[in-house]
């Protein structure tokens, strides 16, 4: 592959990558993200926590939106609780191991997760059972629950009270949209706790 060539396909991944960012602004997505910085104010005043579930690059999303929470964001005040299911890898691989890689996130959610608390559930197809498995477990605790996936939605969407259904099929796209979404609702959050 020639430079240029080589160069015109880079050009092309970064345009692709700033088209679908681009598309967020059209529709639903600004009302969508607003009434989830609510839920997630609202939970957090009551002292709730927000707890994160995803397999693969998804989970790479989760645990980093969750340490903006639990760290800082732009702001140096006290730590939100927010924790990604996964980074327990004693847990992961015994809970896999017994009972099967469907039901880590299930378990960890019936084990953490209490009414009032929220699950942020990011699945790019909207099908891995054991991110249905967990926003199940979730709905019957009473938490709320909240996707986030591709455009179709897979049964993510049909499961959760909010879903961000991205406007992309493409899995690399998609997260980069799910981080955009997940670093605005941090930042709106954290403004809304602590203030500018």
């Amino acid at each position: 592959m020639s430079q240029i060539s080589s160069q015109i396909q880079i050009a092309a991944l970064i345009q692709s990558s700033i088209d679908a960012k681009k598309s967020l602004l059209e529709g639903s997505y600004l009302a969508q993200i607003e009434r989830v910085v609510g839920l997630w104010v609202a939970a957090y005043q009551k002292d709730h926590k927000i707890l994160f579930c995803g397999n693969g690059g998804s989970a790479a999303d989760a645990q980093h939106i969750a340490a903006e929470l639990s760290g800082r964001f732009y702001t140096d005040r006290p730590p939100l609780y927010a924790e990604a299911l996964h980074v327990n890898t004693s847990y992961l691989t015994a809970v896999g191991n017994d009972y099967g890689y469907d039901f880590i996130f299930e378990r960890m959610t019936e084990a953490a997760g209490r009414k009032g608390d929220i699950l942020v559930a990011l699945s790019t197809s909207g099908n891995s059972p054991n991110v249905l498995k967990a926003v199940e477990k979730a709905n019957q605790i009473g938490m709320t629950t909240i996707g986030m996936t591709g455009s179709k939605g897979g049964k993510l969407k049909m499961l959760c009270q909010e879903c961000f259904c991205v406007p992309s099929d493409d899995t690399p796209r998609i997260q980069e949209m799910h981080l955009l979404i997940g670093h605005i609702l941090c930042q709106l959050v954290e403004n809304a706790l602590f203030g500018k």
